[in-house]
């Protein structure tokens, strides 16, 4: 629908909190769209093939639906198949691959265009993720095809050599199952110790590297990256090791451009915090909410899907709230 239909939701993101706002605006009554500009859960698509959630089932379920899973942990595929039967059992009204261009107010409404149409909304939720934009190395040769901000499937590694960056669950991850498909592995720690990592992760990769078998330079960076090799700075001097790919599993950060774009206030500090009441989670903007992991600017290890599916509520109270007012 365009133009003739004036939603009182508009949300932005159709992750896992995105669709806890549709739930939530559905429960209320209260009409609403979903636009994502990738797929549904987008950012669960882009996490490993064989990823397993820290987080039990139960504190990933959305809107009271019940998540049943065989493992106590779900992995990627059982999350992804229940968030698809959210989608369908409550009849979700979502748009896919719509990328939002921008958004302007309008009387007292927003206009968002998108780069299928043109909608009118009372409220606009922003309930992006972060997987979009990595942390880049600033590295020489950092945009050679061989050097992967995303990791999915470790076979494609099989008899290579991988150079994994990283010290927390992705690089633990990466090295692990890769080398367990072949691969001869070596990582790359800028801290003297491993990071933050799943408690079942982090003996086994600690095995590998005391066996041998996982090489691990602490203390370290990568320098730089050619077609077959890699520079690597040590506290022992600079190496240049054989290599066929590197695997930079840095983190990812949000698109503050698009948050600036719509107009919502960011700290001038290196966290790029968003303006937000978190009573209520609305920005600068009148009407305008935010959502999820967003909320946490560069420090993206706050909002979880598990502590964040409450903001949905907050959210959705609040409109609900202001509406009955303006009835009076």
């Amino acid at each position: 629908m365009q133009l003739n239909t004036t939603y009182d939701i508009l949300i932005i993101g159709a992750g896992p909190i995105g669709l806890a706002c549709g739930l939530e605006a559905q429960q209320a009554g209260m009409s609403y769209l979903i636009v994502d500009k990738g797929c549904l859960v987008n950012s669960l698509y882009n996490y490993p093939l064989n990823m397993t959630f820290f987080s039990t089932a139960d504190r990933l379920e959305i809107g009271g639906i019940p998540f049943a899973c065989i493992h106590p942990k779900p992995n990627r595929s059982e999350a992804m198949e229940y968030y698809r039967r959210v989608a369908d059992t409550r009849k979700l009204n979502i748009r896919l691959f719509e990328e939002v261009w921008g958004m302007e107010p309008e009387d007292d409404v927003y206009r968002v265009t998108t780069s299928k149409g043109r909608y009118l909304a009372r409220n606009v939720v922003v309930a992006v993720g972060f997987y979009g934009k990595p942390n880049l190395l600033h590295v020489p040769g950092e945009d050679l095809a061989k050097v992967r901000h995303y990791y999915f499937d470790p076979h494609y590694y099989y008899r290579q050599k991988v150079l994994v960056v990283g010290a927390n669950n992705s690089a633990a991850d990466a090295a692990l199952e890769t080398w367990r498909r072949g691969a001869d592995v070596t990582m790359v720690v800028r801290q003297p110790e491993l990071g933050s990592i799943k408690y079942w992760t982090k003996p086994d990769l600690e095995n590998r590297i005391k066996a041998g078998e996982i090489k691990c330079y602490f203390s370290s960076s990568l320098t730089g990256i050619r077609e077959q090799e890699v520079d690597i700075q040590t506290p022992d001097g600079n190496i240049t090791l054989e290599n066929d790919f590197v695997l930079a599993m840095t983190g990812y950060q949000p698109d503050f451009s698009f948050l600036e774009q719509l107009g919502i206030a960011l700290t001038p500090d290196a966290n790029r915090h968003p303006q937000y009441d978190p009573d209520t989670m609305e920005t600068n903007l009148p009407n305008v909410y935010l959502a999820g992991v967003i909320c946490g600017g560069m420090n993206t290890h706050v909002w979880f899907i598990e502590n964040s599916r409450e903001h949905a509520v907050k959210i959705v109270q609040h409109i609900v709230k202001e509406a009955k007012a303006q009835e009076v």
